[in-house]
């Protein structure tokens, strides 16, 4: 390698400094007045340190089966072309006449076993008194798919309360053309396990009321009135909609990019 003369190593230190550029002097640094009695101590997460602060890990988490299932089957209700008949379930009762239906529903809860025991217990030892029981049956709601189902066909029943969330969806999918030919009102709510809830059960299909007491049949009549306006009149129109077929946003957009084009390409062939 050729060694550089001192003609070019003068060339390099004593360049010119470049325009519109100020030498910055050194800036001094402010002092901190710390006060003594607080001492700083960064916190250190490694093993065995400070508890790290909490993150949302939702992203990692392993979802149990179940639960992976029920998405994926949501999704696939959404992309696929769902028929009239099990597209009807995902029109369910507004919040408000849901509440007030549930509230009617509570005050007909059937007795569970604990208070059936008591009731057997307390008729036992009257007839072993020798004491006449009085037998009257109670105005509960009614529950069980075969039981509800006889008691449409019968006609008894005034009010039938379907669960959205069925699964399989084919045990009740028939049961709203049954009560529309049978002029039942019928409406469809949110969560089997609401309707467990009321009889002492951890799900229910289906629930029905044959009557109330004379001091509910207004507020049935109101229940009943904006059911059957949500319902059993919208049958016709129901009946003919088809659900689903709505694609994830990648291929909407992919298929609103081709849309554009064709219309540029259409607009260039006018002209």
């Amino acid at each position: 390698m050729r060694k550089s003369g001192p003609v070019e190593k003068s060339f390099f230190f004593f360049l010119a400094p470049k325009k519109g550029v100020k030498a910055v002097a050194a800036s001094k640094k402010k002092e901190v007045n710390v006060n003594p009695l607080f001492e700083k101590r960064p916190k250190q997460f490694g093993i065995g340190g400070a508890i790290p602060p909490k993150r949302d890990l939702t992203r990692f988490v392993k979802w149990p089966k179940v639960v992976q299932i029920q998405r994926r089957r949501r999704i696939l209700k959404q992309r696929l072309k769902v028929p009239p008949a099990v597209n009807q379930f995902t029109k369910t009762v507004d919040k408000n006449l849901a509440t007030q239906l549930f509230k009617l529903l509570l005050k007909y809860r059937p007795e569970d076993r604990a208070a059936k025991k008591q009731r057997l217990l307390q008729r036992a030892q009257a007839e072993a008194e020798g004491k006449t029981v009085e037998t009257k049956k109670p105005i509960v709601v009614k529950y069980g798919l075969n039981h509800v189902t006889y008691l449409i066909e019968q006609n008894k029943a005034q009010l039938v309360v379907i669960a959205h969330d069925v699964d399989p969806i084919e045990l009740v999918v028939w049961l709203p053309a049954l009560c529309r030919k049978m002029e039942i009102p019928y409406c469809i709510v949110k969560g089997k396990s609401r309707l467990g809830a009321i009889v002492h059960k951890k799900t229910a299909s289906v629930l029905c009321l044959t009557t109330v007491k004379n001091e509910d049949k207004f507020d049935f009549s109101k229940i009943i009135e904006a059911i059957k306006a949500n319902f059993n009149d919208k049958f016709d129109e129901v009946r003919k909609k088809w659900g689903g077929g709505i694609m994830g946003s990648k291929s909407q957009a992919k298929t609103k990019a081709k849309e554009r084009l064709l219309a540029k390409e259409a607009a260039q062939r006018l002209n």
